[in-house]
C-alpha cells in the first residue's frame, strides 16, 4: 500500500457505487416479495385442503420455491447492480454483488423481524413459542434457508460480474472530421 499515492488510494475508496447497490437491494426485495407471496398463496391453497393446517403441508414446496426464487432474484438484482455501478472489471462487479447481497439479506431480516413483531401483537418471539405449527415450519426451514442464501450469494456475485458494462475499446486510424461551416 506504500506504493499507492493519496490520489490513487482515494480513487480506490470511492469506487463503490452505493446508489447501484441500493438499487440492487430494492430490486431483490421487490422481486422476492411479489413472487414469494405468489408461492405462499399457491402452496397454502394446495396444502389447505389436505392438511390440518396450511403451514404443515407447504414446507417442502415452499422451501424449494424459496431456493429457486432467491437464486433468480439475486441474479437479477446483482446484474442490475453491476450494470448501474458502471465498473470496468468483473472483480469490481463481483465486489458490488457481495455488498448488495449482504445489504439485501440484512434488510430482509429487519423487515421479517418487524413483520413478525407486528403480527404477534408486539409480543415478539415470546408470543409464538407455544405455536406448534410455527415450530414445524422453522424446523424444516434451516437447510432450505442455508441453501437458498448460499446459492443466492453466488447468484448475486455472478449477476453483478456479468452485468459489468464493457467499455468500447478505442479504435485505431480514426480521423476527426471538422464540423461544416
Amino acid at each position: 500500500m506504500a506504493d499507492i499515492t493519496n490520489n490513487e488510494e482515494l480513487a480506490l475508496r470511492v469506487r463503490t457505487d452505493w446508489g447501484a447497490i441500493w438499487a440492487g437491494v430494492f430490486t431483490f426485495i421487490a422481486i422476492w416479495s411479489v413472487f414469494g407471496f405468489l408461492g405462499m398463496a399457491v402452496f397454502a391453497s394446495a396444502a389447505g385442503s389436505t392438511a390440518s393446517s396450511p403451514l404443515t403441508g407447504m414446507g417442502v414446496g415452499m422451501g424449494i420455491w424459496a431456493i429457486v426464487l432467491t437464486i433468480i432474484a439475486m441474479y437479477i438484482a446483482g446484474r442490475e447492480t453491476g450494470r448501474l455501478a458502471a465498473v470496468a472489471s468483473r472483480h469490481d462487479g463481483l465486489i458490488h454483488g457481495m455488498i448488495m447481497f449482504g445489504l439485501a439479506v440484512t434488510a430482509s431480516l429487519v423487515i421479517t423481524i418487524m413483520a413478525g413483531n407486528s403480527l404477534s401483537g408486539g409480543a415478539g418471539v415470546q408470543g409464538t413459542v407455544h405455536n406448534p405449527y410455527l415450530s414445524d415450519v422453522f424446523m424444516g426451514l434451516g437447510w432450505f434457508a442455508f441453501i437458498s442464501l448460499f446459492l443466492g450469494w453466488l447468484a448475486a456475485m455472478a449477476g453483478a460480474s456479468t452485468g459489468v458494462s464493457h467499455k468500447a475499446e478505442a479504435t485505431r486510424n480514426v480521423r476527426e472530421i471538422r464540423p461544416a461551416a
